[in-house]
This record gives C-alpha cells, structure tokens and sequence, in this order.
C-alpha cells in the first residue's frame, strides 16, 4: 500500500463526517461545507495516487454525492471521472458544470440593497464602472459585466484621481477579488478598508466580495454601501453567475452560512428581482447534452480549414440561457487577429429583422400602422404610383410583386465607369457627408433619388414570392419621414440602449475600435478598397451606410438579446416593447398555402426541402440570414435562440460555398440533436 499524507487522511475523515453530520440540515450548510470542499478536494486530487486505499475516498465522496444530490440536481451527460478509480462508481463533482451554476446560483448573497440597486435596470440611463481590489483574476467577472452593459473599467492607484475618473458615473461595481482558499479568513488591508470606505461614500456602489465573507468583518459600517454582494470563491462560475444576479437574469437566493461580527447574522440573505434577461449557465442545466454541442466545434473548424470563412462567431440560448458561445478563426486568412466573443461583424440582411422591423412592429403596436395599410396612406411619395395599393402584409411578406433589387450604383457611376464626381467626394463636406469608404463621402441627397427609382420601378404581373430588398429600403423611409428621426437613432432610443445592446450600429467606425471589426470584401469594382467597417452591401452604402436592408454591425450576444426579445413576445429586462399580439401578428406566415414561407418580416422554415433551416426546427421557429455568412433564429417551442455571424465574403464574394456546404444548417441540426427528450 502506497504511503499517503496523514493530513489528507484527516481531511478526508473531517470531511466525511461533517458531510453525514450535516447531510439533513438545512442547505446554506450544504453549500459552505461543499464549496471548501470543491475548492480542496480538487488540490489534493492532484497530489494523491488512488491506487491504494480507494475505498477510503469512494465512500467519502460516495457520502458527497448523496448530500449533493439530496438538495439539487445532478444529471449530465458527459462525465469527467477521478484518475484510477472505476468510471461507474464515481464523478469527480468538483469540475462539473452543470452542478457549479446551480451551486453559486443558490449560494451568491445579497447582504444589502438599498433603493433597490440590485438588479441594475433603466440601462439606457446608466453609466456603470467597474474597480477592482485585490490580486486574483477578475476575467470572467468584467467579460460577463460588459454581455449585458456598457460597463468601464477604471483604474488609478491614486484615489483622488480615481474618484474624478468615477465621477460621471451613476453606478460604480466594486470587485474584491481574492486568490482562492476558503480556510482562510481573507483580512482586508487598511489600505483596502480605506478605499473601500472612500469609494462608497462617494458613488452609489454595488460592492461584491469573491471572498471568504469574514474579511467584511473588517469594516465598521456598511450605510454607505448601497448593495453589498457575497459570492464567496474566485471562480470563473462564480463571476459569471454574481454578473448575472447584479443584472436580474437570476434572483438572490443565498443565506448567509454563518454570522459575520455584529452586522450579519448566520442565515441573513435578501431576494431580488429577477428580470427576463439572458443569463448564462451549462447546457445540462437546460436539458441539452454538452459532448453532442461540441460537434459545433468540428463543424465550425471544418469550414475555416476549407476557406469557406476566415472566422466564425456562434451562439446558442434555451431556456434564457446562453449555454454555448465561441468564437473561431482569424479576421483574415493571414491569420494575425483571432476572433474573439466581443467582435463585430457586418450582419447584412439580418438588419432588416434587427433594426427596421423592430421599429415598425413599434409603428403598429401604436396603431399608427396596420397591415392592411397602403403605401399611399404610410408615405405620400408612392400616391399615384404603381405601388400606392401595396399593403403592409404583401410588402412584408415579399409578396407584393416588387424587383428583387435595383442598381442603384449604375446612377451614380460616371461614363468611365468610376464614382461620378458629381455625387462623391474624397473629403468631407457640407453637402457631402455621407462616408461609404477610406476618403470617399457620397451627396447627401443621393438617398432621394434611389427612393425616386424606386417609386419608378416596375412591379410584377404576377402574384407571387419574390425575395426584396426594397421593402426595407421603403419602411426605412416611411420610419424616417413619420417620426422625424433617421433609422440609426430609432433603432438606439427605442431598443438598443435600454436592451444593453451597445456593440450594435450602423457605421460603426465612429464608435469602435476598426481592430473589432473583420473585414468583409476587397472591393474591386466601386470603391476599390478593404471594406472593414463599412457596410459590404452597395445600395446601402450609396445611403451613407444606414439603410433598411442592410448595414447593421453587432455580435453574436447583442442579437441575441432581441432575439430573446422576440422569443419572449416584445419583453425583455422587465420592460415591454411591444404586445404579444404583435409579435402573433408578425410571426404569422399568411401565404403558406400559396407556397410563400415568409411571415411578415420574418424569414419561416421551409415549406419543402430546402429552406433557411436545417428542416428540424418549429414550423413557430423565425429568423433571418444574411449575403456576408449570418443567421439568426429562434423556435418558441423548443426556446431556443441560434446566432451565427461570419465575414464569408473574405476576401472577395465569390461562390457562397459556406451556404452549398450547409454550415449553418448542420449546426442548427446539431443544436436540436442534443435536445434531451424524456
């Protein structure tokens, strides 16, 4: 028998007999007993050989499995197991997932709230920053923050000058963060206590402790500290799952495990408010089984490795919860700049789901608009023309016999076939201020004359389905003409602000890093340059890079944040957007008998054996997908949302071999594969 440490020996007997002890106790114990536990047993893992006394640490953990699951459920499919000890006698709980989000989520504690700070809402009306004391990592905390706000770290060893950075904002996130080790007490320094004491009496604070909750017992008040957080380990789980609470995807459900001095009592937690935001967690947690998810990941590579796309960035929800989000590839194919969650691709006609319908769907949830609504009575322009008795509904579902599109450039091309000067510039003007590339600004009211082609344009005799891009074009000028705002602003003040959307917008270049953004195309045949950061579609870039149909930049967790909107029938964060008739309406396919697929303004899946989806999802389900490699779908039956946004233009628009070899579709398929069914 091999010779083994007699204090891990002892560990194992302490542990084993508080773990019987408090087996039937109440389930605050459970959780501080086992996240000492968590956090030890897995450094002794490292350092112990089972091959000796394995009966001595199967029936310990044996005993923690069965207090585990007497309180919360553990069932997943993929198993990691303990080196040297049988596969099915036993997990090594300590790693898994599934069990780690439930655990903090029943754990993280609220100790104060005043005026109801926590969660953060209002969104549009927040400035949040974030500062950070101690030493350990803070990574997944700040990354998850920044999924639901616009959230700036600030930093400044000199507290007078952190506190003028700190002045302009509404709300300041303090994170104590403290290398692990739940035996210890954690003792804040003076100079911590200090800061802290000085940063809470100056700004509305939420402070949260990734800390062994003694070290507050340390600080003589808490009257300046309007919401006081204990997340108890620095673990990634436990950032993760603390960013979520502070923002409402889950409430507070955690007691405090014991008392802390004279100002916190053993079993003192308060609950919060959840709100209907995305959240995050593992994919078990929602009934879905990680090891087939990860076939995503051979798919996604398969096409970078065929140079079907350089880069690829997909997300998948159920349930309100995020449960899968990565990023592959590079910007290019010179492989330099790695795409990363944050980055922010041109979504192409995903913006005519993601800005302009939103806001019409607003139009008609105010009974400004109805979808027997002419284009005569929503703009005067159209009064007299072939189109002033096209309604809302034929117009929306592609359906109301216009041209797939017009040429817009040709008008705007001199006879030697390059840019006309009479419409560009290369240098800003007052009459030419519109940007739609490097040193090329278009006449402002070039707009006015594609609308006129449009108005000119002939329409089909026959009645039938035929894919536009000009609707959108018409309801961006119907948008604009009615509230006196152009669509960019709309689309902000009515969605993007309040939903946390802040890595969304047309023109993105005047908000975000060009480092952020892949490029999409080499343009060879207008404006003859790299297209990174400029809309890749002509027409909408002819528009000044906002137009109805296309222009739209953002990433996977912004859109999925109004997808969920949809999914949720015009809610989200508490706050309602639009009625769930609306939504009804919109989602409706009202010419599938006559074999046309599409809702109004929605894409539908397919009415035969080919279509935008991979032929599994609700006949409910509703997305889009986009000529620069995007897709974004949702299916209220199975609460799944789908994100996939790729620059497969790169680096020039060739053969859409991502779209021939189904990527997106057999991702799609393996998302439903993995569906748990009872």
């Amino acid at each position: 028998m091999q010779k083994i440490d007699i204090k891990i020996h002892l560990f194992y007997v302490l542990f084993f007999f508080t773990a019987i002890t408090y087996a039937g106790k109440k389930i605050n114990k459970d959780k501080f007993i086992l996240a000492s536990f968590l956090s030890i047993s897995k450094k002794l893992d490292n350092r112990v050989h089972f091959n000796s006394p394995v009966y001595f640490k199967l029936a310990v953990q044996d005993t923690v499995r069965k207090v585990v699951k007497s309180k919360y459920r553990v069932g997943s499919q993929e198993h990691k197991f303990i080196k040297g000890i049988d596969s099915t006698a036993i997990r090594n709980i300590s790693v898994k997932d599934d069990f780690q989000y439930e655990f903090y989520e029943n754990s993280i504690t609220v100790l104060t709230n005043i005026n109801a700070i926590i969660p953060v809402k209002n969104l549009d009306q927040q400035k949040i920053a974030y500062v950070k004391i101690g030493d350990a990592i803070n990574d997944d905390f700040v990354s998850t923050l920044q999924k639901y706000a616009d959230v700036t770290v600030i930093e400044d060893k000199n507290i007078d000058s952190l506190q003028f950075k700190l002045a302009r904002f509404s709300t300041v996130i303090i994170g104590y963060h403290a290398i692990d080790n739940s035996l210890k007490n954690y003792n804040l320094s003076i100079d911590q206590i200090s800061k802290i004491k000085f940063l809470a009496r100056n700004n509305n604070v939420i402070m949260n402790v990734f800390a062994n909750p003694y070290c507050l017992s340390a600080l003589d008040s808490f009257d300046d500290i309007e919401g006081l957080i204990v997340s108890y380990q620095n673990k990634k789980v436990s950032q993760i799952v603390s960013a979520e609470l502070i923002f409402g995807a889950i409430q507070s459900k955690g007691k405090l495990p014991f008392s802390i001095s004279t100002h916190f009592k053993s079993n003192n937690g308060l609950s919060t408010e959840k709100l209907d935001r995305l959240g995050f967690t593992s994919a078990e947690n929602v009934g879905m089984d990680a090891v087939v998810l990860s076939k995503i990941d051979l798919i996604a590579n398969r096409a970078i490795d065929s140079k079907m796309t350089p880069g690829i960035q997909i997300l998948v929800a159920r349930k309100g919860k995020v449960i899968y989000q990565k990023s592959f590839g590079y910007h290019t194919y010179d492989n330099i700049i790695k795409v990363q969650n944050s980055d922010i691709y041109d979504i192409a006609s995903l913006t005519k789901i993601m800005a302009t319908l939103p806001n019409v769907m607003l139009q008609y949830d105010q009974k400004k608009i109805s979808l027997e609504s002419t284009l005569a009575e929503m703009a005067p322009l159209f009064l007299g023309s072939n189109k002033q008795n096209i309604n809302l509904k034929d117009l929306l579902s592609h359906y109301a016999g216009l041209a797939a599109g017009i040429p817009f450039y040709k008008e705007a091309m001199s006879l030697s076939k390059v840019p006309s000067k009479l419409y560009f510039r290369k240098k800003i003007e007052t009459d030419y201020s519109k940007q739609l590339g490097d040193s090329l600004f278009i006449k402002n009211d070039f707009s006015e004359i594609m609308m006129k082609l449009i108005v000119d344009s002939k329409l089909s005799l026959k009645k039938e389905y035929k894919y536009s891009d000009l609707t959108f074009m018409i309801l961006k000028y119907y948008l604009e003409q009615t509230t006196g705002k152009t669509l960019d602003v709309l689309i902000q003040d009515n969605f993007y602000k309040s939903l946390g959307m802040n890595n969304s917008s047309f023109n993105p270049l005047t908000k975000f890093d060009k480092n952020r953004i892949p490029p999409t195309e080499t343009d060879n045949y207008f404006r003859y340059q790299l297209l990174q950061g400029y809309v890749n579609d002509l027409s909408a870039a002819l528009e000044g890079g906002v137009s109805g149909h296309a222009g739209m930049f953002s990433n996977a967790m912004d859109l999925a944040k109004l997808m969920q909107l949809y999914l949720q029938k015009g809610s989200y964060g508490n706050q309602r957007y639009f009625s769930e008739k609306t939504f009804d309406d919109f989602n409706t396919c009202y010419f599938c008998a006559e074999g046309n697929r599409r809702g109004a303004g929605f894409d539908k899946p397919q009415l035969g054996k080919e279509g935008p989806t991979c032929g599994c999802a609700s006949m409910t389900s509703f997305g889009h997908t986009g000529y620069t490699g995007t897709m974004a779908w949702a299916d209220p039956e199975n609460q799944i949302v789908y994100i996939f946004l790729s620059n497969r233009t790169f680096p020039v628009a060739t053969t859409n071999r991502l779209s021939k070899a189904n990527i997106r579709e057999d991702i799609q398929k393996v998302i439903y594969e993995s569906i748990f069914h009872n």
